[in-house]
């Protein structure tokens, strides 16, 4: 069976966030990244596979396709067997208790992928992102998070306003910060990480009530910083070190 006009006019519209807000869908691929949505509270709509991909449930909602088909419509180099279209859930609730990770104008897809990986592996259910930080549904950030998505709360707010009204203690990262490794982190926090160019911006700044650092230990310490996914991971590690 082949792809209709519209399913793939659907598809390749998902590519973009006017389209994923409208149609309240977005896309998914590959075997792993499916499959981990398809055993989550994610609402599968439409499964696309080829012959080789192997499901035994959802067959009233799979639609066995060549190869060729699944090239027009992947958004990766190397199409891999089956995309899926999911329901975008309903944000749950903004919770104020347990470790959050703020990100204050992430841009990069690869990086918010693998910082709700992260947030998955150290147990951080929640993750509040700014308004400008890329959407969490797009395709390369759904690829990059390889299937940890339905397991994090992930919320987009204002964030000034979110953390005027928090009551837990706000820590910001910060290349002039206190060393992390010198502090003793409590596991009732906010963390709070910045833009890759420019940091966390000087409104969220001035609401942080303490800034760490990631110390360099090179002889030369030339190296300007460290990637936001990088320094998120380190960083979480020290939070769930005392825990």
């Amino acid at each position: 069976m082949s792809i209709s006009k519209n399913q793939l006019k659907l598809i390749q519209s998902l590519s973009q966030k006017k389209y994923r807000s409208k149609h309240q869908l977005f896309m998914a691929e590959g075997v792993k990244v499916v499959n981990e949505l398809l055993h989550s509270s994610f609402e599968l709509v439409q499964l696309f596979a080829t012959a080789d991909f192997i499901c035994a449930d959802f067959q009233d909602k799979k639609t066995t396709i060549s190869e060729a088909d699944l090239k027009k419509v992947s958004q990766l180099k190397t199409p891999n067997e089956v995309l899926g279209l999911f329901r975008i859930p309903i944000p749950k609730p903004i919770s104020n208790t347990g470790l959050t990770v703020v990100l204050d104008a992430i841009n990069d897809p690869g990086n918010l992928g693998t910082i709700i990986r992260l947030c998955d592996w150290f147990g951080i259910s929640q993750l509040v992102c700014s308004e400008d930080t890329v959407d969490c549904y797009n395709p390369k950030v759904v690829q990059a998070s390889m299937g940890s998505l339905p397991r994090i709360s992930i919320h987009y707010t204002n964030v000034t306003t979110y953390l005027q009204h928090s009551n837990l203690p706000i820590f910001m990262a910060d290349m002039d910060g206190e060393n992390v490794y010198k502090k003793t982190l409590p596991q009732e926090a906010i963390l709070i990480l910045g833009n890759e160019a420019n940091g966390v911006s000087d409104a969220i700044k001035q609401l942080a009530n303490q800034i760490i650092s990631i110390p360099r230990f090179g002889e030369i310490q030339q190296t300007e910083s460290l990637n936001v996914a990088t320094a998120t991971a380190i960083l979480l590690s020290e939070f769930r070190r005392g825990s």
